[in-house]
């Protein structure tokens, strides 16, 4: 066994361990350290077990080469040394029986040939590109009846899902795990098969099938990824080979209580290796441009979700967790040193530091961070009957105050939307035409503020009732006036935002955003400006947060020029009342909140105006 195993820098590992075919035989490899004896067994033995054996007391089980076909079921049978036997699914295995099945698959993965040279070359997700990501959940966006298991391929999906995206100006999908999972409702987060795509939609050539897809119609493909946690099923990693291979066995360090998982040992560079690895294995071998890590508070914190006496502190008497920020450190170094076009996005919830900053002390080393900040007070806020939005008003302003501190995303993601949270249109308040108003000038918001955007399937047509991974969407809603009118909003939003630099190229500086008027908090009325390095066409933004129409509302401006209307929310074929906006205004001599100059005109009740200079 390679020494660089033993040190976490064996970052092919996945190459080696597992089951490999050699001509027309498959030869397995398994770490099983305490074990006192392991073997294979599976469709080509008619599951009676084949021994393996030990490397050179390495903990590396080898088989000699069996004859075996792709496709064939296999498991590993582990001997434990107080006399138990278990059996357990292969931890590198490339793929795994659907549930309630547990066994692996054998499986060819490297005769899939992608062809998207051309995208994988000029990739690249830098903090000037748009990036507007649009989340799904591959089983639910849309399925093929109404069973919970009639879920279409991920070869179908590309026939779907591709001319949606593309129609909709999105620049990235993100997909909620897709790592092998035995129980739907955890949403592919507790995982049993790290290195296997799950099978609840096809293999991992017709995964590869998607990817390279949607690469050729210029999507990039974001992979949410659970290094925090994994499920406790018998036939997964939990107690691999009757001792604790993969996790703490201290309870305290290894287990989540409060999920029901159990946490990995990020102290071991056994550990470190496979799930480096993996990272990279889904980079590598599927052409995936980035992970979304989930759960990175729950790693960083060793008190995170426990009560007291459920936790231990570090060696310093603290509740930071040392070694997942050096695994951090680890991950992020390879990543960026060897795939720069890569990007590592962090679910960060808590204030920890630096999360996006180069490598070293607190500094993590991640592309992005959600920005768990600004979507909790987005969230509150726009659930506000309007009566009491003034008295919130710098809710809506205090992300920029902080903005320059990381590299953020705006996320309104699925989290938001289940567990009794309301989708986002009924998060709204008033009537109904009055909540699909509230839903336009709330995404205005978001799309005009500094960050990356990800918005959750569903939320772009205002889905109505929660998401449930049992269902497809609520498709039919698409016939609706207001629905549509909201689809058709969040479509021109999205060109927008593609099309203006001033919307994308500075996010992480006060160079790129401007208030005009933050302070109108008696009218609920935000002015703004986002600007591009070239200094043309910027854009202002005019928010009006109430069911007011302000007549001959004043706005502040920058410079005494046109102001050529973009975007005007009320307008009936998006669903709204009507009410008009000049095409063009000219700026005029009028200070006002400390500008030289200012424009007039009648703002909408619940409108948006975004205008171009």
């Amino acid at each position: 066994m390679r020494k660089e195993f033993y040190t976490g820098h064996l970052f092919d590992v996945y190459r080696y361990f597992g089951a490999h075919k050699e001509g027309e035989n498959f030869i397995f490899r398994v770490f099983a350290p305490s074990a006192k004896g392991v073997c294979v067994f599976g469709e080509f033995s008619n599951w009676t077990e084949i021994p393996m054996y030990q490397e050179e007391q390495s903990g590396v089980y080898v088989s000699e080469p069996i004859p075996a076909k792709t496709g064939q079921l296999y498991k590993y049978c582990i001997y434990t040394a107080n006399g138990g036997r278990v059996e357990h699914c292969d931890p590198y295995g490339f793929q795994m029986e659907l549930r309630p099945g547990d066994c692996s698959i054998l499986t060819d993965l490297y005769s899939y040939k992608f062809k998207d040279e051309k995208w994988m070359k000029n990739r690249t997700v830098g903090f000037d590109s748009p990036v507007n990501i649009y989340e799904i959940h591959a089983g639910s966006w849309r399925k093929k009846g109404e069973g919970q298991t009639d879920w279409y391929t991920y070869i179908e999906l590309a026939k779907l899902l591709i001319p949606y995206v593309k129609k909709n100006h999105y620049t990235h999908i993100e997909m909620m795990p897709l790592s092998e999972h035995p129980f739907d409702g955890s949403w592919g987060y507790q995982n049993t098969g790290f290195f296997a795509p799950t099978s609840r939609y096809g293999t991992p050539k017709d995964f590869m099938y998607l990817i390279n897809e949607l690469h050729k119609a210029g999507v990039g493909v974001i992979l949410d990824w659970v290094p925090a946690h994994f499920a406790t099923d018998a036939h997964g990693l939990a107690e691999f080979d009757g001792q604790c291979i993969f996790e703490h066995p201290d309870p305290r360090l290894g287990e989540h209580p409060e999920w029901g998982t159990k946490i990995f040992n990020y102290g071991k560079n056994e550990v470190k290796n496979f799930l480096v690895a993996n990272a990279l294995f889904w980079l590598r071998e599927f052409h995936v441009d980035g992970i979304r890590v989930d759960a990175v508070a729950s790693m960083l914190y060793l008190d995170y979700g426990k009560k007291e006496g459920e936790w231990l502190p570090n060696k310093f008497g603290g509740n930071k967790n040392l070694e997942a920020i050096e695994f951090f450190h680890h991950l992020n170094s390879v990543i960026r040193g060897t795939y720069p076009g890569f990007v590592t996005i962090a679910e960060e919830s808590t204030a920890w530091p630096n999360v996006t900053s180069d490598i070293g002390g607190e500094g993590l080393g991640f592309s992005f961070k959600w920005n768990m900040g600004w979507m909790h007070d987005f969230c509150e806020y726009m659930k506000l009957d309007p009566l009491y939005r003034k008295g919130n008003h710098y809710a809506m302003t205090f992300a920029m105050s902080y903005n320059d501190s990381e590299n953020y995303i705006l996320p309104l993601s699925h989290d938001e939307v289940v567990h009794l949270k309301c989708s986002m249109v009924n998060k709204m308040p008033g009537y109904t035409a009055d909540k699909y108003a509230n839903l336009r000038v709330g995404y205005t918001y978001m799309f005009g503020h500094s960050g990356k955007k990800l918005l959750f399937m569903g939320q772009d047509f205002g889905q109505e009732r929660e998401w449930s991974e049992e269902r497809e969407l609520d498709w039919y809603l698409l016939g609706e006036k207001l629905n549509q009118g909201v689809h058709t909003y969040v479509k021109e939003l999205l060109e927008l935002y593609r099309k203006y630099p001033a919307m994308y190229e500075i996010d992480n500086t006060w160079d790129g955003f401007e208030w005009m008027n933050a302070d109108d908090a008696e009218h609920s009325t935000y002015c703004f400006v986002r600007k591009g390095s070239s200094g043309k066409n910027n854009l202002l933004f005019v928010l009006n947060m109430t069911p007011m129409k302000w007549e001959n509302y004043t706005v502040p401006v920058p410079k005494k020029k046109k102001y050529k209307l973009l975007l005007n929310s009320d307008e009936e074929r998006f669903g709204g009342w009507g009410n008009e906006i000049p095409a063009e205004i000219m700026a005029e001599k009028k200070p006002y909140h400390y500008k030289d100059y200012s424009i007039s005109f009648d703002l909408p009740p619940y409108g948006a105006a975004v205008f171009l200079f």
